[in-house]
């Protein structure tokens, strides 16, 4: 607090100084009524008491607390709403910090997500995506592909993606390359109405990782087909489906104006 003794008539700067507050911040208080200087000098200027300085120091430090200037009005000019005012200023102080919490949380999901991409253990990984599955193969993918657009649209999705959402992700792609074996051994035959179909089934289950263009589409059916571990994993559903898969996505992109052998990752 201020010394009475030794302040009479200070200057706005001289108060500025001693607050800690901006010289406008002084004006403006002065222009809405909130703290007047009770004194002027011969040519207008202002002048603060010791009370004056007082009533400034309670503005100062309620407004530290997060208290708007009318609200701090109306506890300079009560004697009995100090309390209720702090009170209610506490409780949104406590919501805040609550917010923020959940906020540093989230945040702190989110680097996880962006550096590990799945948040789940590598039990949790095998158990839902199934024992052919390689924990390592999350951090092989973030160190190959962390740069691009896709990556981090993954990541900001399985930040938000708990063992259950993960799980309904693996049943639904699970159930549609069961339709796939199946669409392959009733000789549905590529560029048919039931093949395109699968086509987007596929795209639809894919966009829970990120969304899937019909280029894009293209690329990942020739990855299908040539890469040796994406090869044998459909290839170990239907003999020969990588093949096919790869035949029926061509097919559908032709129908949507693309060329299958032009294609690119866009």
């Amino acid at each position: 607090m201020p010394d009475p003794t030794d302040v009479e008539g200070l200057t706005v700067g001289q108060v500025s100084t001693r607050l800690g507050v901006t010289v406008r911040a002084l004006h403006h208080w002065d222009e809405v009524g909130l703290a007047r200087p009770s004194l002027r000098t011969a040519g207008g200027y202002r002048l603060y008491t010791a009370g004056d300085l007082e009533r400034l120091h309670r503005i100062v430090i309620y407004r530290e607390l997060g208290l708007g200037l009318d609200k701090i009005r109306s506890i300079l000019d009560s004697t009995t709403a100090v309390p209720e005012a702090l009170r209610a200023q506490r409780a949104q102080v406590a919501d805040r910090i609550k917010r923020l919490r959940e906020l540093s949380a989230g945040l702190d999901r989110m680097i996880d997500a962006h550096e590990r991409g799945l948040l789940l253990t590598a039990e949790q990984q095998v158990a839902i995506i199934g024992p052919q599955w390689n924990p390592d193969w999350s951090v092989q993918a973030r160190q190959r592909y962390g740069d691009t657009t896709q990556w981090q649209q993954f990541a900001e999705g399985s930040a938000d993606r708990g063992p259950e959402e993960w799980q309904a992700i693996a049943d639904a792609m699970l159930g549609f390359e069961g339709a796939l074996g199946d669409a392959m051994d009733a000789g549905v035959q590529p560029g048919s109405a039931e093949a395109n179909q699968l086509v987007e089934q596929h795209r639809e289950v894919f966009a829970s990782y990120f969304p899937l263009s019909r280029q894009m589409q293209v690329c990942l059916g020739r990855m299908f087909e040539g890469d040796p571990g994406y090869a044998a994993h459909y290839n170990g559903i239907r003999p020969g489906l990588a093949t096919w898969f790869r035949r029926i996505i061509d097919a559908s992109a032709r129908v949507n104006g693309i060329d299958p052998e032009t294609a690119t990752w866009t």
